[in-house]
């Protein structure tokens, strides 16, 4: 909001104003913002928390210093969700699509975990929200990003076509262009697109519609979109919901997240911006770069979060905080065309996931063969494992970190290794 209103007294001449203007400015603006908030609410709402005594209820996992966190208030993601969403709507640009798919995404996760904090907290249901429900959530979110991708008319990326010397773009169908057309030239049109950027490839872009190679013309476009809407869905879930297995250690989910986003803050920066795209020979997406700022504010948030959550933690997030960071590392990837990125980059949570299925499936399989459950890991998710192997809290949360910006790093770097 405070951007159209210093454009408006740019347009007056008042000394100061253009500031707003900068991506940089309101960037540096929205993650001071969301510190304060973070920091100055936490205290409060954690108050709030323990007069109301919505606590942590422990199960007797056998996990050492477990019944410290008894009492522990739940239902702090609501810290991080308004800590996100005030600096994006003072600073961000309010008439881009991706700012709006981003606050959607926030708040529609978010009251999703929150229901679910609420019916196991005041309702003393420990199972929470049904889930089914979480799922349907889940599933419609990613139809509203996929849809929201496919209609506007602003989410489009720009590629260079060969084009007849002297032609404009309504005159001639990009599919059809030929680069022996006579007399060509190299223009540079946007365009709806369902391609995505593929790691450690040289030519790094892969197109959904080529997994439907049976089709032709637009059929075959439409039969891209669906796949891509598909992959959407599989993605805002098993993302949401990695994060959801890995918030059962302090600091843990908010440290990982942090790094997650901020990483993807910085793959957005430079696909927004045409000089970087073109030097690093990057898909490159106009108006992309405002989700610098929602970046800005969500890596505040989650900074500010982590000084109550860090060992030994003050407040826990709850579903309210690790369904939404999940949701918006998701999301993120998807709008930046880097999704195919997410099982390096968002590596901690994968191992959780699958840390989880395998224990499953191995204990169900073994039991139906001999009688008896078999464990892989003494216990899943796999930081719980490494707990009853002995390891400190704070020593497993931080070697998760350093691991989680190991592979930040190395995501980074997958836009040259090719």
């Amino acid at each position: 909001m405070l951007y159209y209103l210093f454009r408006y007294l740019d347009t007056l001449d008042i000394p100061g104003a253009g500031v707003f203007n900068y991506i940089s400015f309101r960037s540096a603006a929205a993650v001071i913002t969301s510190l304060i908030i973070s920091l100055l609410i936490g205290k409060r709402i954690i108050g709030f928390l323990q007069r109301k005594q919505i606590g942590e209820t422990i199960r007797n996992l056998d996990l050492e210093g477990q019944y410290r966190k008894q009492g522990t208030p739940s239902m702090g993601g609501i810290i991080i969700i308004a800590s996100i969403i005030i600096p994006s709507l003072l600073f961000a640009r309010l008439d881009n699509v991706y700012i709006i798919l981003m606050l959607i995404t926030t708040v529609w996760l978010g009251f999703i975990g929150f229901m679910d904090d609420y019916i196991k907290v005041f309702k003393k249901n420990k199972e929470g929200l049904a889930g089914r429900f979480k799922i349907i959530g889940q599933i419609s979110l990613g139809l509203i990003v996929a849809l929201t991708l496919y209609i506007s008319k602003d989410a489009v990326i720009r590629v260079d076509v060969v084009a007849p010397r002297n032609a404009t773009v309504a005159q001639y169908d990009v599919s059809q262009m030929e680069p022996e057309n006579e007399f060509p030239q190299t223009t540079a049109v946007n365009i709806k697109s369902t391609k995505t950027t593929i790691p450690f490839v040289k030519n790094n872009e892969f197109d959904y519609s080529w997994l439907v190679p049976f089709a032709q013309g637009e059929t075959k476009q439409l039969l891209g979109w669906l796949v891509f809407v598909v992959v959407v869905i599989f993605i805002v879930v098993s993302v949401s919901n990695g994060v959801n297995l890995t918030d059962g250690l302090d600091g843990l989910a908010t440290g990982t997240s942090a790094v997650s986003g901020v990483t993807l803050g910085v793959l957005a920066y430079v696909s927004g911006n045409i000089i970087y795209a073109d030097y690093l020979n990057i898909m490159y997406i106009p108006n992309i770069g405002e989700l610098v700022i929602f970046v800005s504010a969500f890596a505040g948030a989650t900074i500010g979060f982590l000084w109550y959550n860090s060992y030994p933690a003050q407040v826990f997030m709850g579903d309210t905080g690790s369904l939404t960071l999940g949701g918006i590392i998701a999301v993120l990837a998807i709008i930046i065309r880097k999704e195919l990125l997410i099982p390096i980059l968002c590596g901690i949570f994968l191992v959780e996931n699958l840390s989880v299925v395998m224990q499953v499936s191995w204990f169900r399989r073994t039991k139906r063969l001999y009688g008896e459950g078999r464990r892989i890991f003494l216990m899943a998710p796999l930081h719980h494992h490494y707990q009853k192997k002995g390891y400190p809290e704070p020593k497993i949360v931080t070697r998760f970190w350093i691991v989680a910006i190991i592979l930040a790093v190395f995501s980074v770097v997958t836009l040259k290794m090719r």
